[in-house]
């Protein structure tokens, strides 16, 4: 009696695992996304090259006079002040040629004087006096010409500055001419940099210039375009830009060899947010939502015939939006914006969340995207 409950229990289960494998499993919800449209955007571009700094105002001093140095009075790293006396030079030779000269323009004197005297009685003419008149007048530039070159014995600053490397060291014999060191003005230093004549039109006074060190992305100093060539270089098709950049701090120096960058001026390209690209590969892609006849059109791996048959049964909705994964050629990133150079029109949806999960063909949910 014991076998017909068995039979019956068994009975039971088979309806359980039979209703069971009658059910459909169910299908996971598309998945969500926020969305925002391709736009234009303001697009700066950089022109980057590596340029030497040169101080701005830069002077080099050389001996008006030659002689040995008696006194040098300065070293590199000093600063200076215009009129400070530099360097001293051996001055006997000078000092006793102007005592003849002085010794000359007083005798010149003294007969231009007795011969004045003379004229006024008759006893000299008066071509005898204009001779006399001459040699006093000549006598006394010479000693002015001399009295000049015993003062260029005494080098002076002609202005302020630093002093840089001085080649010349006490006891030495300097030429006349002889360039002996240089002074600087770090305050503002200057580069020379040549931008593509293409970019010509977008180029203007006043333009921000950046500097890099080599390598590094990290800006040190920001200055401005201060002049622009007229004319483009036959050979290498550019324009040559001075760009300025103050210095008050002292960081940067005469002849650094730097990065530089000229931020042209701005124009509009089409973008999409930072969010909204992902990379494999090198080839930069976005998801681009599109409807179903649209992934007709590129369909890939996905299942046309399934996502047809769940339009057609009301399991998709009849607008229902899918992710078009979309290659794209991508800009320099600016303001967490890509500008796009291919790949997409202006106005058509991307997906900015979700990405990681997102295959080509999928169904997405489009929720408005948040506000920043």
């Amino acid at each position: 009696m014991r076998h017909p409950q068995r039979l019956l229990l068994s009975l039971a289960a088979l309806v359980t695992v039979s209703s069971c494998k009658g059910e459909a499993p169910k299908q996971p919800p598309p998945p969500k996304v926020q969305a925002v449209s391709t736009q234009m955007a303001d697009f700066t571009e950089g022109v980057d090259t590596v340029s030497t700094l040169e101080a701005s105002n830069l002077v080099e001093l050389a001996a008006q006079s030659g002689g040995r140095i008696l006194e040098l009075k300065i070293k590199q790293g000093d600063e200076v002040d215009p009129g400070q006396l530099l360097v001293v030079l051996d001055q006997a030779q000078q000092q006793a040629r102007l005592a003849e000269d002085k010794a000359k323009s007083e005798t010149a004197r003294a007969n231009y004087e007795r011969y004045q005297y003379l004229s006024k009685t008759g006893a000299a003419s008066q071509k005898e006096l204009d001779r006399y008149r001459t040699q006093y007048i000549a006598a006394m530039e010479t000693v002015k010409s001399t009295e000049a070159t015993l003062s260029y014995n005494n080098l002076r600053s002609p202005s302020s500055g630093t002093v840089a490397d001085v080649t010349v060291k006490l006891g030495d014999v300097i030429q006349t001419g002889q360039v002996f060191t240089s002074l600087v003005q770090n305050n503002e230093l200057e580069a020379r940099v040549e931008v593509p004549a293409v970019y010509s039109n977008r180029l203007a006074l006043g333009q921000p210039v950046l500097l890099s060190a080599p390598g590094s992305e990290n800006v040190i100093a920001t200055g401005k375009v201060d002049s622009i060539d007229p004319r483009v270089n036959k050979k290498t098709q550019g324009l040559l830009v001075k760009a300025v950049f103050p210095n008050e701090d002292g960081k940067l120096r005469d002849g650094q060899r730097l990065r530089t960058r000229v931020q042209i001026n701005a124009q509009q390209e089409l973008s999409v947010p930072f969010a909204a690209v992902t990379q494999t590969s090198g080839q930069s892609f976005v998801f681009r939502l599109g409807t179903f006849e649209e992934l007709k059109e590129n369909p890939g791996k996905a299942d046309l015939e399934k996502l047809e048959n769940g339009i057609k049964a009301g399991k998709l909705p009849a607008d229902a939006q899918f992710a078009l994964q979309t290659p794209v050629t991508v800009g320099e990133l600016e303001n967490q914006l890509y500008p796009i150079t291919k790949g997409l029109e202006a106005n058509q949806k991307v997906a900015t969340t979700n990405l990681l999960n997102l295959k080509h063909g999928m169904p997405v949910q489009v929720q408005p995207a948040k506000a920043n």
